[in-house]
């Protein structure tokens, strides 16, 4: 095995809740409005130190959509996943945009979510994993 490469970023930080490692910014923040099957998610422009799986179609809430799934490269974990192709043109914002699980990360306070700590409420851009 290589060497890991970690970036470390600065500012109101989202990391891994396993192992730490940063992954995104508050800034980045597009929006608070999407849910997965453990509760919120975030949709961010850009996140930092994960891998990428095999792009695959998915049916979500919101329409059919090409996705690749994000892994922290600190431990491994599913942290949440990119969109590529979003197949709906009301949707073609979210390309290239990637979804974190608030379940799977820790907030910028050292906060973690868990699924059932606040109501889940439903919008018009919400997603199922």
């Amino acid at each position: 095995m290589g060497r890991l490469f970690v970036i470390t970023l600065e500012g109101r930080i989202y990391s891994c809740k396993h192992c730490k490692t940063h992954l995104a910014l508050g800034e980045d923040i597009v929006s608070k409005s999407f849910h997965c099957k453990h509760g919120k998610a975030y949709l961010f422009n850009k996140v930092a130190n994960v891998t990428v799986g095999a792009k695959e179609e998915r049916m979500m809430t919101t329409g059919l959509h090409s996705v690749v799934d994000l892994f922290c490269v600190g431990c491994g974990s599913i942290v949440g996943w990119k969109y590529e192709i979003a197949h709906e043109k009301s949707q073609k914002y979210k390309e290239g945009k990637s979804v974190l699980e608030r379940y799977k990360i820790s907030g910028p306070d050292g906060s973690s979510y868990w699924a059932g700590h606040e109501a889940h409420v439903g919008g018009s851009d919400a997603d199922d994993a």
